[in-house]
């Protein structure tokens, strides 16, 4: 409606001219006339859009913030680094007791439990008593063990007075020598004897006080704790007859330090290949808690032939006794090739009309910048482009900046 309009008017135009004038302008001039004004006018309509499209834009996709005041609403800003690329890898892990940190209290030698000491639950030292036993055999070896001593001593001395008539050329060295086989063998019966008492848990200090011990107390033996740690295990009761030649016969206590437990890790048959030693592992429970952080310290040789998994250990540290032994966990272990790339924390991409974008900091606040992510890995996101290393861009708070310019962006429409 409009074009024809102005076309009319220029022909209007064009023929009060002709009246007035010598000039007959024709109806394509007039046409032509009437187009150029058309457009001039168009072309000013379209030029204050673009004006005002452009005011618009500027302030729907700026943020004005001072850093004090971003830094207060917990806006922060860092620069874009790069980083190598590790992605995780979630596998099955059951907790259990270090076998090397377990110990099985036997009898070493037979006889009676006349007293206990300890019982399940108890934390005991190294060298603890557990319990004491009266043991017949025991006894035998122990007198058998001050014979041979006073032997020896007497071997001792008669070899002394040997020596001294010897000297005195008073006796032949026949007599000599022989004494002093006699102090060889002495010593070395009471030496076997030793060593039998030492097999059996009988101590060097225990033997020093033996000639002082009272009566009735040779048949005695304490039962010691091998190690330090929690007993988790008694069989032994009081007044029990216990054998030490009975390889069948239960440990009377069993004694594990959960101080360091394994963390066994189920691995897959397809991710063998990407579990080596060394690879960091974050244990988790069933509500992704992270319980403990370390690293692959073996991967067993074997593939357990029901599960078809082979077996990757951790050493876990566990001084407070937090985790327990048979709990199940998550273990996420950190592998790939550990390429260097460009990672912005995930939280600081936001959509913005629709673009992906980072919050980059300007003069006076913050605007957003366009961006072309990639893989997503352990709460980082690699960026293809739109960033370069040392950029800076906001990091944390990229939503609240998102949700501002949002609200300035419906408040400018709602006044128009």
């Amino acid at each position: 409606m409009t074009t024809r309009l102005y076309l009319l008017a220029a022909f209007i135009a064009a023929l009060t001219l002709t009246a007035c004038g010598n000039e007959q302008p024709s109806p394509q001039t007039a046409i032509v006339a009437a187009d150029a004004h058309h457009d001039d006018h168009a072309d000013h309509e379209e030029h204050d859009d673009h004006e005002d499209h452009e005011d618009e834009g500027e302030h729907s996709d700026h943020v004005e913030l001072s850093r004090d005041a971003a830094a207060e609403a917990g806006i922060r800003v860092s620069r874009a680094a790069r980083a190598p690329l590790q992605e995780s890898l979630s596998l099955p892990a059951e907790l259990r007791f270090d076998a090397d940190r377990i110990a099985a209290v036997s009898p070493q030698i037979s006889g009676r439990i006349i007293r206990l000491t300890a019982t399940e639950g108890d934390t005991v030292t190294s060298g603890a008593t557990l319990a004491v036993l009266s043991s017949r055999e025991l006894a035998d070896l122990k007198a058998e063990y001050l014979t041979a001593t006073t032997a020896e001593e007497l071997a001792r001395q008669a070899l002394d007075r040997e020596e001294t008539l010897f000297s005195d050329r008073i006796t032949s060295e026949a007599d000599l020598q022989a004494a002093r086989a006699a102090v060889a063998a002495a010593s070395a019966n009471r030496e076997g004897v030793e060593n039998k008492l030492h097999a059996v848990g009988v101590s060097h200090g225990e033997l020093e006080r033996l000639s002082d011990a009272a009566d009735g107390t040779l048949a005695n033996v304490r039962l010691s704790a091998p190690i330090g740690g929690v007993i988790a295990r008694r069989t032994a009761t009081l007044g029990a007859t216990v054998s030490a030649d009975d390889p069948a016969a239960p440990a009377l206590f069993t004694i594990v330090d959960d101080r360091v437990l394994w963390a066994d890790i189920a691995v897959y048959k397809q991710s063998t290949g990407s579990v080596q030693v060394g690879s960091l592992v974050v244990l988790k429970s069933e509500s992704g808690t992270a319980l403990a952080e370390g690293e692959i310290a073996t991967v067993l040789p074997a593939i357990d032939e029901t599960s078809r998994t082979a077996t990757a250990r951790m050493i876990v540290e566990n001084p407070e006794g937090r985790l327990r032994p048979g709990q199940f966990v998550t273990a996420d272990i950190s592998v790939g090739d550990g390429e260097s790339r460009l990672q912005v924390p995930s939280g600081a991409i936001v959509e913005v009309e629709g673009r992906t974008s980072v919050f980059v900091p300007t003069e006076d606040g913050f605007e957003p910048s366009v961006v072309v992510p990639g893989a997503e890995v352990g709460g980082q996101t690699v960026i293809l482009s739109g960033l370069s290393a040392g950029d800076e861009f906001v990091s944390e708070g990229a939503f609240t900046l998102k949700a501002q310019l949002e609200k300035d962006a419906f408040g400018d429409d709602h006044d128009h």
